[in-house]
């Protein structure tokens, strides 16, 4: 992911966890923003001004009920990385996940989205190649997508220093990714937007979204928690798409030894309602440092870091000990659908 809501910045200055933290990659666009979510499912008849507490009802939960997604970014990205999402899947806590079409190891995780149907799957549709040495291009020829790549035919490093990107290649382009992921058995629960691009760079680019969205008959990761920044998220939104109501993501700011208490605190203090845990597992391992050697944000050990926590005995007991329920985008999906 690697870029976050405008909120995140004034966190410091907020109750603990009383809203989603978010986290900005400082080389990419506007410093004062990071962490997108919400969910754009045609759900029949659901406003979007619905409660925490009618969301979670119409999940079938109680009132008060604390329901979380744990949702594991960047599949695909390397083997390191699907190696260990793959195994904490199959471990059970964290049970969500989405892939990144345009990346080089996608295949795998295409293999095994097919041979694992049930697992919740769904897309991180990319328009950024961020990293220095290890870069993806688009999956639509780069001729009909002229804004979105550099002159070596990838994706640009960030948006920050390029012209306008037209809203109607990234179309294109996203729908190239949805299709090329149907062609390869992937059948995905849900999207949502590698480091937030979609979702904080203004009205068109999440319109453009929405249509693919709507056309797939998908959700689409929004939270509630970015309305107050992103103000067009709401407006777009209509009364059949599903909004979550809070997001966290740990930022750089956390210290190694502090990264497990960042986690107990914002669970210790997790609201009613639906939340959704965007994390980045993967394994310390050569491939992946040589990945992501420029620089330690969203690198190995970070991602290391984030797998020990989420498939530890920690993890696992405070969720018993807070009453707190995992749930995963294929059921809401179907909750939606149900009603």
């Amino acid at each position: 992911m690697e870029q976050m809501p405008a909120h995140s910045a004034r966190a410091a200055q907020l109750p603990a966890f009383t809203l989603a933290t978010v986290v900005y990659d400082s080389r990419m666009i506007p410093a004062c923003i990071r962490h997108f979510f919400t969910v754009a499912c045609l759900f029949a008849a659901l406003p979007v001004a619905v409660s925490a507490q009618t969301l979670a009802e119409r999940l079938g939960y109680p009132p008060g009920a604390k329901l979380i997604v744990v949702h594991a970014d960047d599949l695909g990205e390397t083997h390191a990385v699907n190696a260990a999402a793959i195994k904490a899947l199959q471990g059970g806590t964290i049970n969500s996940a989405s892939l990144m079409v345009a990346c080089p190891w996608f295949p795998e995780m295409a293999d095994y989205a097919k041979s694992h149907p049930d697992a919740d799957l769904g897309l991180h549709l990319t328009l950024t190649s961020e990293r220095v040495y290890y870069r993806w291009g688009p999956v639509a020829p780069a001729d009909k997508v002229p804004s979105l790549v550099d002159e070596t035919g990838y994706f640009h490093h960030d948006w920050e220093h390029v012209g306008p990107i037209d809203a109607r290649e990234v179309e294109i382009e996203l729908r190239a990714q949805v299709e090329r992921a149907l062609a390869m058995g992937v059948r995905p629960t849900h999207l949502d937007s590698h480091q937030y691009r979609l979702i904080m760079s203004g009205k068109g680019l999440f319109d453009a979204m929405l249509r693919v969205a709507h056309y797939y008959k998908l959700p689409v990761f929004v939270t509630r928690d970015w309305f107050a920044d992103h103000p067009y998220l709401e407006a777009s939104l209509g009364p059949s798409d599903l909004v979550l109501d809070h997001t966290v993501t740990i930022e750089p700011e956390v210290t190694p030894e502090k990264w497990a208490d960042f986690y107990l605190t914002a669970l210790k203090n997790l609201k009613p309602g639906v939340t959704e845990f965007v994390i980045h597992p993967g394994f310390d391992d050569e491939e992946l440092r040589a990945a992501t050697r420029e620089r330690s944000s969203w690198g190995a050990a970070w991602r290391q870091r984030d797998y020990d926590f989420f498939t530890g005995d920690q993890f696992r007991a405070i969720l018993a000990e807070q009453h707190i329920q995992l749930i995963t985008w294929r059921e809401l999906a179907r909750a939606a659908q149900a009603k």
